[in-house]
């Protein structure tokens, strides 16, 4: 038995005491403090310098790959720069090899005018020579004047020889040997309009000439990078030194290996695709410009391109130790006061055991863990107490399962629970087999459970249950129809917990699939129709004249009928459209069927119409019945796409007494109840009698 604990005096004041230690703790941590500041101290300071590690070590290699990336693209527009003045001379040349026709290879002298006067393309070429198929050079200009033929290069006319033969333009090798005396030839067929090769002509530009390598290509000039353009062969063609061009990129350090490496490799000439490499502490970048075979490489020494890192290395190693000094005064702050809530846990611990009175209670004076292990165990009973009243419980629930007379089934997260004795045996499976399964393992196929699951959260959201037919299967593999009836509820672990009501609905589900069940039934609703309802309920007034007869009736008691009306029912239809209407009404009666199930039943007249029949009945228990289902309804949610809206009923009410046997006005005086209702404000019960009159 558990006693109070006494009430603190001023003099014993259990936070002045904790105030007191906790100043004394603050000023002379104890060992258990001090090996926490420690510990916590020494994982500041691996934490700060695996830190300061990775950022230097993440920095360097991130501004490593944008140098890299960048003199990357640097060699790779210089390609493409290289590659468009190639493409530019040979459009140019292209230009004047469209002015020349075959009958000016017939007339030097006219072709030399034409040249001269109407071609202004051709002052973009150093020299220009023109020959027929023949193979007769007709044509010498040299920096815009006629020259002999015979003073042609033999290279050069080796090249115009070449494209007349093979019938394309050709871009020549590097010709000469000194730089000054370097050059390069572009040459064109012309061609008749028959096709046939009738001449070639050919454009020279030097090699330091603007419309190919300047010298300022190679500009700014830096100690530590080197911009080189050098040919396949390996002869430099632009170099920021002027002695080195027309020498070898074999006697250039670093870029020899390199050079060497890629033509081992057999790499094709690209445009514009440059690669990287590192040889010899030096950073070398390449680049292709395929019609000349050329490359573009920048040499760049690797110490000049990370000097930067060192300096901000040095300022992410200094502010680290400073952040480790700082966050390591806070931690050991931190640590010390870490120690206040310990002596107020030690407290509380000595006052749970003290105040449940147990024998084995530790004296106060123990330490911090004894009174922590102590209170801990006596949780842990307790927790061990709690856990054999709940098995107590689930063997009492388990006994009523076994004892009620209808199919139970208790879910949580998807998963059978406990089943009743009842829906052991529908199934076919003991409870053994199916508690711990999974529930889809009834439902005959994916879809059914699909549907379930859908239904039971729709459920829950709008009215805390569900209710449906569906397919289940046996043991046996055999199919059973059943009614489902699911109220749902959400733990604090938010578990949805189900339990499961089930009814063989076998009989009506082959009664659905025959022709008269189709006749008698609304094909939305599954509700009986109008005809089926005045039958039923023509039957019904004779059996209640019977009793009558026979005195079976209590006393004021005769068939009640309901007529209910679905409140603006017509603006669901015109905002969520058709479908949401025959969803809403299908929802609806599905409410209401089970709503009155046990009472009487209920039917469908048409449209937003329905009526219900209770057997029996008075006017003032008709009333209550009403009432209910005008309440239940209006509680309900009804959700489409997400959608939500709040259904209200009208209800109109009307007995029939003993001797009535016209079931006319008695349907009529309920349509006229239910009228009332609807006129006095809607969402009502409104009672009357076979005799009253709509006008009263």
């Amino acid at each position: 038995m558990r006693h109070p604990a006494p009430a603190p005096t001023e003099h014993d004041d259990p936070d002045s005491e904790i105030d007191g230690t906790l100043l004394s703790e603050l000023h002379v941590p104890g060992p258990l403090v001090r090996r926490m500041m420690l510990i916590a101290l020494l994982c500041v300071a691996l934490a700060g310098g695996l830190a300061a590690w990775v950022i230097s070590h993440a920095s360097g290699e991130e501004m490593t790959e944008r140098l890299v990336r960048q003199q990357t693209d640097e060699v790779e527009l210089v390609a493409r720069l290289l590659a468009s003045k190639v493409e530019q001379s040979q459009k140019v040349l292209g230009t004047v090899a469209e002015g020349i026709t075959p009958q000016m290879l017939q007339s030097p002298s006219l072709l030399e005018w034409v040249l001269k006067q109407g071609l202004p393309a051709v002052r973009f070429f150093d020299a220009m020579e023109i020959a027929r198929a023949d193979g007769r050079l007709i044509l010498n200009l040299q920096s815009g004047k006629m020259e002999p033929a015979a003073s042609v290069d033999m290279d050069e006319r080796d090249i115009l020889l070449r494209t007349m033969v093979q019938g394309k333009p050709l871009v020549s090798g590097v010709l000469g040997t000194a730089a000054a005396s370097a050059r390069v030839m572009f040459t064109l067929p012309l061609v008749a309009d028959d096709g046939k090769v009738v001449g070639v002509v050919g454009g020279v530009l030097r090699l330091q000439s603007q419309g190919l390598l300047p010298h300022s290509l190679g500009l700014p000039a830096r100690d530590d990078s080197r911009l080189i353009v050098f040919t396949s062969d390996g002869v430099i063609l632009s170099h920021p030194q002027l002695e080195r061009v027309m020498g070898n990129v074999r006697s250039e350090p670093g870029l020899d290996k390199a050079y060497a490496q890629w033509r081992s490799e057999l790499k094709p000439i690209s445009t514009g695709r440059g690669d990287t490499v590192v040889v010899q502490d030096r950073l070398i970048s390449m680049a292709g410009v395929p019609m000349p075979q050329w490359w573009v490489a920048r040499v760049t020494e690797s110490h000049a391109l990370l000097a930067p890192l060192h300096g901000t290395h040095r300022s992410i190693w200094w502010t680290a130790a400073a952040c480790v000094t700082a966050v390591g005064l806070l931690a050991m702050l931190a640590m010390a006061w870490v120690a206040a809530p310990l002596t107020r846990l030690h407290r509380r611990a000595q006052s749970i055991l003290l105040t449940q009175g147990l024998p084995d209670s530790q004296p106060p004076t123990s330490a911090e863990s004894d009174l922590l292990s102590g209170a801990l165990d006596h949780l842990e009973a307790q927790q061990l107490h709690h856990g054999h009243q709940a098995e107590f419980s689930r063997l009492q629930l388990q006994g009523i399962l076994e004892q009620a007379p209808v199919g139970i089934v208790i879910t949580r997260n998807d998963q059978l629970e406990l089943l009743s004795q009842q829906a052991s045996l529908m199934l076919g499976f003991s409870r053994a087999e199916l508690e711990g399964q999974l529930v889809k393992r009834l439902f005959a196929d994916e879809a059914q459970f699909e549907t379930l699951e859908r239904q039971m959260r729709e459920g829950a959201i709008t009215r805390g249950g569900y209710e449906g037919e569906f397919a289940l299967r046996r043991k046996d593999g055999s199919l059973l129809w059943a009614r489902v009836l699911g109220r749902m509820a959400f733990d604090r672990t938010s578990a949805m917990a189900a339990v499961w009501v089930l009814e063989d609905m076998a009989t009506t589900h082959e009664e659905r699939h025959s022709p008269q069940w189709s006749r008698s039934h609304d094909a939305l609703t599954n509700l009986p129709n109008r005809t089926a309802f005045l039958e039923r309920l023509k039957a019904q007034l004779v059996r209640n004249a019977e009793l009558a007869r026979a005195e079976q009736l209590s006393a004021g008691s005769g068939v009640a009928l309901l007529f209910i009306d679905v409140d603006h029912f017509t603006l669901v239809n015109d905002r969520l459209g058709h479908e949401a209407g025959d969803m809403l009404l299908k929802q609806f009666s599905s409410l209401l069927e089970e709503l009155v199930r046990h009472v009487g039943w209920a039917a469908r007249l048409g449209g937003d119409e329905f009526a219900v029949v209770l057997p029996d009945c008075t006017a003032a228990r008709a009333e209550m019945i009403a009432e209910h289902i005008r309440a239940s309804v209006e509680e309900w949610e009804f959700v489409y796409e997400g959608e939500a809206s709040i259904t209200t009923v009208s209800i109109g009410i009307v007995v029939a007494p003993a001797d009535l046997e016209e079931v006319t006005p008695w349907l009529r005086a309920a349509d006229m109840a239910c009228y009332y209702a609807k006129r006095a404000g809607r969402n009502r019960v409104v009672v009357r009698e076979v005799a009253d009159k709509a006008s009263a």
